[in-house]
């Protein structure tokens, strides 16, 4: 492994990492979930799991601490979540965790670690889909982390191209999918954003034209 890819994967995982540590935080401290998809929690900590034994199965080393601490970290995500909500939500976790998140399953049953480990990419776009629905579906973000997202969007960048460096096409699946899923909230952010901006010019406006 030449510098650069060592370089891109040290990125990678830095930034992986401390990918869901942003919206963990927001949680704890806001207890605001609004945007925020239970199913996303569950699915997120059942492919994390999934990329802890893929990385242990073909000795993928590079990525087995970012899997291991963000499996973790998802662990805290739903256990925030649920304290900020109810015990209800461990239904909305559950059908995530249970239901796409077991999506690599028939490909590892079929083919081995070799066809589920680009299963397992490929889910990457599952786990991030209910994120996305519950972003574009809401009209109020408060409980999403920017941060989390802008991370997620880099780190899925970064993989893409060390995948493609040592020819895993696990990681070229799963970089291709993060950066589509995730780049799709950073634009929902972006657009409410600019909205909320107008708005409040448009509102500071009438005020102004009201007092004179």
């Amino acid at each position: 492994m030449n510098i650069t890819l060592t370089i891109v994967a040290v990125a990678a995982s830095v930034l992986g990492s401390g990918m869901a540590l942003p919206q963990a935080l927001r949680l704890f401290r806001t207890g605001r979930t609004e945007g925020v998809s239970p199913a996303w929690i569950g699915v997120s900590t059942a492919i994390n799991g999934w990329w802890v034994a893929y990385a242990l199965a073909v000795s993928l080393w590079s990525l087995l601490p970012v899997a291991s601490l963000s499996f973790l970290l998802y662990v805290w995500i739903g256990v925030v979540y649920v304290r900020a909500t109810s015990m209800r939500a461990l239904t909305g976790i559950g059908v995530g965790a249970f239901g796409l998140g077991m999506a690599p399953l028939p490909a590892l049953l079929a083919g081995g670690w070799e066809i589920a480990g680009i299963a397992v990419g490929l889910s990457y776009g599952a786990q991030l889909a209910p994120a996305v629905v519950a972003a574009y579906r809401a009209s109020v973000l408060d409980g999403i982390s920017p941060a989390t997202w802008v991370i997620s969007f880099t780190e899925a960048a970064l993989w893409l191209a060390y995948g493609f460096g040592i020819g895993d096409r696990a990681l070229v699946a799963g970089g291709a999918m993060g950066v589509v899923m995730a780049g799709a909230i950073v634009a929902r952010l972006l657009v409410c954003d600019v909205r909320a901006a107008a708005v409040g010019s448009a509102a500071r406006l009438i005020r102004v034209g009201g007092a004179t």
